[in-house]
């Protein structure tokens, strides 16, 4: 005869099992933060016999929170997960080599001050500023500091980025976000300063200075179609101080040579920079 027992429904497990299974997961994860500080401890010995400037690695921060969000998934929203991380990360750079956030809230204090609390946290000093030139000029004068600056043009604002032109200056070395995404809550594009080894640089995209006579609206869209930029009066050469954003596919020959087409002059080009490539996550992954 055919068994006719009915299958057991599969167990639920009890409220009190699920909690103790958070606790522990809990613990496991604060055991592991204290292990990768013993790493960092160990890592701060070996940097000062070995390595010397800022602890600051653009490039190697760019990888990882792009490894973070392709390996993602399950319930947790992925703003959660890379603030997380990014505090991680921020917390336990400053605790190699202590360094303050210094930022432009010259365009709105609110936008600047999520992007700045939520890619660096709370325990690295965040110093506001009215205006780019009082951001580059705290960067310039320090050993290791960070200078947030608005990655668009702002009324009334000049070239700041000519300041960034000289050898010994800071240099752009990050764009935030490093992960963008329609809805991200610290979506301000923002600009990142200071000085950092030559390996440490992510040098996907190239930032430079061109400061152009003749510009134009026809000029102004001969450049956009190559690149991102921002463009400010510049009175000195009667035209235009750009601050362009060359992506891989593009080289300073090709703006130079549109804005000649375009009926420009190209007066001076100086690099003032570079960053990882801007790394965009679809709707659907957040």
């Amino acid at each position: 005869m055919p068994d006719k027992t009915v299958p057991k429904a599969p167990s639920i497990p009890a409220l009190a099992e699920l909690r103790k299974d958070i606790d522990r997961i809990d613990e496991t994860v604060h055991q592991l933060l204290m292990e990768r500080g013993e790493i960092i401890d160990r890592l701060i010995a070996v940097k000062k016999s070995q390595e010397t400037g800022s602890a600051f690695r653009p490039v190697r921060e760019a990888e990882m929170m792009r490894r973070l969000v392709e390996r993602h998934k399950g319930i947790l929203p992925l703003d959660t997960v890379e603030s997380i991380w990014r505090v991680i990360i921020a917390t336990f750079t400053y605790v190699q080599a202590p360094f303050s956030a210094h930022a432009d809230f010259s365009a709105g204090d609110a936008l600047m001050r999520d992007s700045a609390r939520f890619h660096f946290g709370f325990t690295v000093p965040l110093v506001p500023h009215l205006g780019a030139a009082g951001v580059v000029a705290a960067v310039s004068a320090s050993k290791g500091d960070l200078g947030l600056i608005p990655a668009s043009a702002s009324a009334g604002v000049g070239p700041w980025w000519t300041a960034l032109e000289f050898d010994a200056a800071p240099k752009i070395i990050a764009r935030l976000p490093f992960v963008e995404r329609a809805d991200h809550p610290a979506s301000l594009p923002v600009f990142v300063i200071s000085r950092v080894a030559d390996d440490a640089r992510a040098t996907d995209a190239e930032v430079w200075s061109v400061r152009v006579s003749g510009w134009s609206a026809k000029a102004a869209h001969a450049v956009n179609a190559l690149a991102d930029f921002i463009a400010v009066p510049d009175r000195a050469f009667d035209g235009a101080a750009l601050l362009v954003t060359l992506p891989k596919d593009a080289t300073l020959a090709k703006i130079s040579d549109a804005l000649v087409k375009a009926g420009a002059t190209v007066r001076s080009t100086a690099l003032v920079g570079s960053h990882a490539t801007r790394y965009t996550v679809a709707a659907d992954k957040t």
